[in-house]
């Protein structure tokens, strides 16, 4: 599997997730409790929400890198290590994402939601979810999109179609 396959199958629980967090289903008034944040941690991590940022502090080091590379080839050795010296320092800068994700999801479940919704990823119908989305994700919008161009074909016939009947020469 390569990396951006990998990045994708991890994405699609992650963002979905975050998408129902955004949409403030069982939004709470108050502050998250750490609780709920805890359980939160838990639930993302399960999810494979984290794997989705795995790749985020290496992939903006390389850019920054890349582009440097390209004003001189000539820095390739210290920018080399420069940028292995530059992802270990930010690492630990990683948990900023999990913990606002967390916090996200904690403000948008409550406490009882977000056990809930890890009891039921840690089932076996929970664990298949996890596994199948990302395929799901996919073939859904594969299909969506030759659903979309097959109807855009039709409606631009019909619109040429009414068009032609109200005189204009295409």
């Amino acid at each position: 599997m390569s990396v951006i396959e990998a990045i994708k199958k991890a994405a699609r629980p992650a963002a979905l997730g975050i998408m129902l967090a955004a949409a403030g289903m069982s939004a709470q008034a108050q502050q998250p409790s750490a609780s709920a944040i805890a359980t939160a941690k838990e639930l993302i991590t399960l999810a494979g929400a984290t794997t989705l940022f795995t790749p985020l502090i290496a992939g903006v080091v390389e850019q920054a890198k890349n582009l440097y590379l390209q004003q001189d080839p000539g820095l390739a050795k210290d920018l080399n290590e420069i940028a292995t010296q530059l992802r270990n320092d930010l690492q630990p800068r990683f948990a900023e994402l999990t913990d606002e994700v967390a916090r996200l999801y904690a403000t948008n479940f409550t406490d009882q939601e977000l056990k809930d919704i890890l009891t039921f990823y840690k089932t076996a119908s929970g664990k298949k979810l996890l596994n199948e989305q990302p395929k799901l994700v996919d073939s859904s919008m594969k299909f969506a999109q030759e659903w979309a161009n097959k109807l855009s074909d039709l409606v631009v016939v019909k619109m040429r179609d009414e068009l032609k009947k109200r005189g204009h020469a295409l």
